[in-house]
């Protein structure tokens, strides 16, 4: 399969308590659908991975994955501290079905570029399903850097792409630069990105605005596809009110509280997370009421 256009990096609906609400899952998956993308990352930085455990992450992967029934691929975020850990999830994802393992990089303690390395070609070398690498240096303290990338690429056959989630338009051009743009894919994880990389070479999203304003990014994509360059930089432009909310605190949590507003039911981040303050759920509104009222249920 090709890794390409516009993945939605789904949030995990959650009830107050902080228990995983199952039955949104279905609906959140169905309304993605419908919004026409190309994919549905469950479990990354949006999915609130980091403060699951291992059999909360299998049960989330199962559900997405009965719930898309082949419709759409799903990415599964597997990535642990551990290599052995990242490979138990990973071998439990691609037997749940799921149709691309999302991998993060260790986090926490230092690597070495050579420890990366190591890292990716274990778990390549233990799964059959393709791989996105996931470079998030802010939240993870560590950067894949072009030159491992390279290796990776071409060392580890169904290592297939990277999400690119710095923020720094370079390193995702030293990315495309790096690998063959035909059979390798680099992807955009900040939003703000997507239509510049695809126009740099790259092949696409994964986004956490998707969890808000799906229509709108899979029309970045979808139209710039056909051509139409213009409507596609209408579109990316469209989405900077909402990313200017993002200041107001952690991005997990003005993404579950934007889309909670517009009437989709995400609920909160599990604690201690998501506890934004009153004048973010103002700025917010009244945002969506200016830019985006007519996405409201």
């Amino acid at each position: 399969m090709e890794i390409k256009g516009i993945v939605a990096a789904m949030a995990t609906p959650m009830f107050e308590d902080g228990t995983i609400n199952e039955a949104e899952i279905k609906n959140q998956v169905e309304r993605h659908i419908a919004a026409g993308v190309d994919g549905i990352f469950t479990l990354g930085t949006n999915g609130e991975f980091y403060i699951m455990s291992i059999e909360e992450r299998k049960r989330v992967i199962e559900l997405v994955v009965k719930a898309a029934a082949g419709r759409v691929p799903i990415y599964a975020g597997t990535g642990c501290v551990s290599t052995k850990d990242t490979i138990e999830l990973s071998l439990a994802a691609q037997e749940a079905g799921a149709s691309v393992l999302s991998i993060v990089t260790p986090y926490f303690a230092a690597l070495s570029q050579n420890e990366l390395y190591e890292h990716y070609k274990a778990i390549a070398e233990a799964v059959n399903i393709p791989i996105v690498l996931y470079n998030i240096p802010a939240r993870a303290g560590v950067s894949i850097e072009p030159s491992t990338l390279a290796r990776l690429a071409k060392d580890c056959p169904n290592i297939k792409g990277i999400k690119d989630s710095s923020g720094n338009f370079d390193n995702i051009l030293r990315y495309i630069e790096a690998t063959d743009r035909e059979t390798f894919s680099v992807l955009s994880g900040n939003d703000s990105l997507i239509l510049w990389t695809l126009m740099a070479g790259g092949k696409g999203g994964i986004t956490a605005v998707a969890n808000i304003l799906p229509e709108i990014m899979v029309s970045i994509y979808q139209n710039y596809i056909k051509g139409d360059v213009a409507a596609a930089r209408k579109a990316q432009d469209s989405i900077r009110p909402m990313r200017d909310c993002f200041k107001y605190g952690n991005p997990n949590s003005i993404v579950k509280a934007a889309a909670n507003i517009i009437g989709q039911p995400l609920g909160p981040c599990r604690k201690p997370f998501g506890m934004i303050s009153d004048e973010a759920v103002k700025a917010i509104t009244e945002t969506i009421d200016k830019h985006y009222a007519q996405y409201k249920k």
